[in-house]
């Protein structure tokens, strides 16, 4: 599966409605998105902790509530021609994808800030829209990864990992993920078969390069998270 990272962020202002709806007429399988919590509590789709690179604001998410971050420009820093695109919330975003087929990668970023109750928010969202069933939840902090499985035992939960690992598919298993997500560079054979022993999906990002690309569609990877999901596409039509 092909999934678009923050959208087809190569082309529009990442982890925004424009980016999402290019990565859908790209025909991109899936979204993945980032998720943080604002002040009062809501979440929202934006990937640093920080507003300063994506935004004209300054200042952390945590610190505003969200009728001030609706007030920002969220499209201006990639090009002119999208002044005036907003942040979106997760209920936004999920009333757009609700009648679409795509699977949904949503990425809990609370690596850094551990916000609180972050994952049954995010639960009870998929749930209201009724998407749990094509919907991973993925993270890099294990302890959240935990919590989401206990909160829910059969939602597919990935683990996200940028490091090396002597066992990282059995470890995956251990904190309850039912997938593995990981930077491409940690892909390997080895790991892919681990994986397969473990009934672990592996899906690997940020996936750009047409080398990569082709690395990871040779060694059967259950997914790719690219910024080009146009051009993951094409070469995926080509080794069919």
């Amino acid at each position: 599966m092909i999934f678009a990272h923050r959208g087809a962020s190569k082309y529009a202002p990442e982890n925004t409605l424009p980016a999402f709806r290019l990565a859908y007429q790209m025909e991109a399988d899936g979204i993945e998105t980032d998720i943080q919590l604002t002040k009062d509590g809501i979440p929202i789709l934006i990937h640093d902790e920080d507003l300063r690179r994506t935004t004209n604001g300054r200042g952390h998410i945590k610190d505003y509530h969200l009728e001030e971050l609706k007030t920002l420009d969220a499209g201006a820093y990639f090009a002119a021609t999208f002044i005036g695109t907003r942040i979106l919330t997760l209920e936004e975003f999920l009333e757009w994808a609700s009648d679409k087929p795509l699977h949904l990668n949503l990425e809990l970023k609370n690596n850094k800030i551990d916000y609180e109750d972050i994952e049954i928010k995010v639960l009870d969202a998929i749930r209201k829209y009724q998407v749990k069933q094509r919907t991973t939840i993925s993270s890099f902090n294990p302890e959240s990864v935990k919590r989401m499985r206990q909160l829910d035992h059969t939602l597919d939960v990935a683990f996200l990992r940028s490091g090396k690992h002597p066992n990282l598919a059995d470890y995956a298993k251990e904190l309850g993920a039912s997938s593995l997500h990981v930077k491409h560079t940690l892909l390997t054979p080895s790991l892919v078969k681990a994986c397969e022993a473990a009934h672990l999906p592996i899906r690997v990002y940020t996936v750009n390069r047409t080398i990569s690309i082709k690395k990871c569609l040779k060694l059967h990877c259950s997914g790719i998270i690219t910024d080009v999901p146009d051009k993951a596409h094409h070469i995926r039509n080509i080794f069919k």
